[in-house]
């Protein structure tokens, strides 16, 4: 088949199979790719003069965490008691109202796998930060977390979705995606929960209306191939979702970052190339033709790269992320503020609109 053919496909909405996808990765210029890419791009979004941006504050839970993945320096293991932290609710406090007087909105809540953290200390915690800030947004968590607060509380994950959404969770990030292939999680992840355990858990969110997000960390030890079969099931699973749901509302792909990692001391180091991550941009889009919104990682590529992939199919620079401790502790050092990160955009040739999580526009 050739390369129009597949274009076309992506243009129509049908489903470009796995073996197209590898070929439009193999031998589509990059040019051509690109801007194809960008063309979908906007037809997908609601203006294509903007480029979105976000403020939200990624503070961690725990660093305590029993998945044992080769990528994270910023764990411990539960007998590392030395190192052991829970963020206590006055932190919490503190730097929520840090958030909003920054003009933020949303807490990104993320930390480890903890042994003894049910589902009742993350109700509780839930509840009360929206007691204090009835306003405030918490993308919390992710499928991994979900389907580990369910084996240790001895219930479904259903439930635990359903508890978490009443106690104030307003959206599910992708966090723990990695590469959804068994081959590529038993190494890197060998303890986190199953590629089917992930997408389950989205699914059920899915149906319950709760947004999400999906992720790739790429760049470590999967191949191609395992890259492509992550977007396919990523995009079968967006088609699975109740007509008029959320689902999906963005894809975020990022590098690898391999500093002081156990993958490093395997043998497996960051090698990032600009021009394979606009590559990966570009069959994204075209591949997750039912996913609107892309996001370019700022954090893990740095600002020119962000700035080409926003004419390579992305549409959004993310957040500004006043704090963010996991990626950063393994060697990505880029940062935004929000003065920045709009001239960045406007560099781009685009204007800047800030956005909430569900990518609606604020002021």
């Amino acid at each position: 088949m050739g390369l129009q053919r597949i274009y076309d496909k992506a243009f129509a909405g049908e489903r470009i199979s796995a073996e197209e996808a590898l070929r439009l990765w193999r031998k589509a210029p990059l040019h051509e790719l690109a801007e194809q890419a960008d063309r979908l791009r906007a037809e997908k979004v609601a203006d294509p003069t903007v480029v979105t941006w976000q403020i939200d504050r990624n503070v961690n839970t725990t660093n305590v965490c029993v998945s044992g993945c080769r990528f994270c320096n910023f764990h411990c293991k539960p007998h590392q008691v030395e190192k052991h932290f829970i963020t206590p609710i006055e932190e919490y406090i503190r730097k929520t109202e840090e958030m909003f007087a920054l003009g933020g909105d949303q807490l990104l809540l993320q930390g480890g796998m903890h042994p003894k953290l049910g589902i009742e200390y993350y109700e509780e915690l839930f509840c009360a930060l929206k007691e204090h800030f009835p306003t405030l947004r918490l993308n919390a968590l992710g499928a991994p977390e979900v389907a580990h607060i369910a084996k240790i509380s001895n219930i479904s994950t259903q439930e635990v979705l359903e508890r978490l959404r009443n106690a104030g969770l307003s959206s599910l990030p992708g966090a723990g995606a990695e590469i959804l292939v068994e081959r590529v999680r038993k190494i890197i992840s060998p303890a986190k929960p199953s590629a089917e355990e992930w997408l389950r858990v989205m699914h059920e969110a899915h149906e319950m209306n709760i947004p999400t997000t999906a992720t790739m960390m790429y760049g470590h030890i999967e191949t191609i191939e395992e890259r492509i079969e992550h977007l396919i099931r990523l995009r079968d699973l967006q088609a699975d979702c109740p007509e008029g749901n959320y689902g999906f509302t963005a894809f975020i792909p990022w590098i690898f970052r391999s500093e002081g990692t156990q993958l490093e001391q395997m043998g497996y180091s960051t090698h990032f190339s600009p021009t394979e991550y606009l590559r990966l941009i570009a069959v994204a889009r075209l591949v997750l033709n039912n996913i609107r919104n892309i996001q370019a990682s700022w954090l893990t590529v740095g600002k020119q790269t962000a700035q080409i992939a926003l004419h390579s199919g992305a549409n959004d620079m993310g957040s500004i992320m006043i704090e963010e401790n996991v990626v950063s502790s393994a060697g990505a050092h880029n940062r935004f503020d929000r003065e920045g990160i709009q001239q960045a955009i406007r560099e781009a040739g685009f204007t800047p609109r800030l956005r909430n999580q569900l990518y609606e526009y604020r002021e």
